[in-house]
C-alpha cells in the first residue's frame, strides 16, 4: 500500500504527462481544446482518474471524450514510461463538472442580487405597520417623552 504523499506526487506527474501528450502527440481531429483539471490516484497506485474540461459545445465535448478514450492506450504507455512505477495505473477520463457548477453558482448569485435590489426598492417607500418605536420603555422615560410631546404640540 502506498502512502498518500506518493499517490499525490504520482497524480501530479500523470497530470503533466497527459497534458503534454494531449498538446504534442495526440493528433485526433475530434480532440478539442482540452484542459486536464485534476488527477486522482487510488492508494494502491493501480487506478488514476483524469478529470478534464473541454471548451465548446456539447457535441465537441462528446467528440473530445471519444478521442480521449481511443487514445487511452497510447497515453497510458507514455505515463508508464515517464513515471517509472512498477505497475502502470489504468486511466479513466471523466469530464469535470467544474464549468457547469460555476455557471449554476453564477446564476444563483445573479438571482440573489436581483431579488435584493427588488427588496431594496420595495423597502425604500415602506412605512412602519405600527409604532415607529415598538419597544417598551420604563415609566420614567415615558413621562419624559410625554412632556417633550406636550411641549412640541404647544409650538
Amino acid at each position: 500500500m502506498a502512502d498518500a504523499p506518493r499517490a499525490r506526487r504520482l497524480a501530479e506527474r500523470i497530470q503533466q504527462v497527459v497534458a503534454r501528450m494531449l498538446d504534442t502527440r495526440i493528433k485526433d481531429p475530434r480532440l478539442g481544446f482540452v484542459t486536464v483539471t485534476d488527477v486522482r490516484v487510488t492508494g494502491d497506485l493501480q487506478h488514476a482518474t483524469v478529470f478534464y474540461t473541454v471548451y465548446g459545445s456539447d457535441e465537441e465535448r462528446a467528440a473530445s471524450g471519444a478521442a480521449l478514450e481511443s487514445a487511452k492506450g497510447l497515453i497510458r504507455s507514455e505515463v508508464g514510461r515517464q513515471t517509472g512505477v512498477r505497475l502502470t495505473p489504468t486511466l479513466e477520463f471523466v469530464p469535470d463538472a467544474l464549468p457547469e457548477t460555476a455557471a449554476s453558482l453564477e446564476d444563483a448569485l445573479r438571482t440573489a442580487k436581483e431579488r435584493d435590489s427588488e427588496l431594496a426598492a420595495r423597502a425604500s417607500g415602506a412605512s412602519y405597520a405600527g409604532d415607529a418605536d415598538p419597544y417598551k420603555r420604563p415609566a420614567d422615560e415615558l413621562d419624559e417623552l410625554d412632556a417633550e410631546d406636550a411641549t412640541d404640540g404647544e409650538r
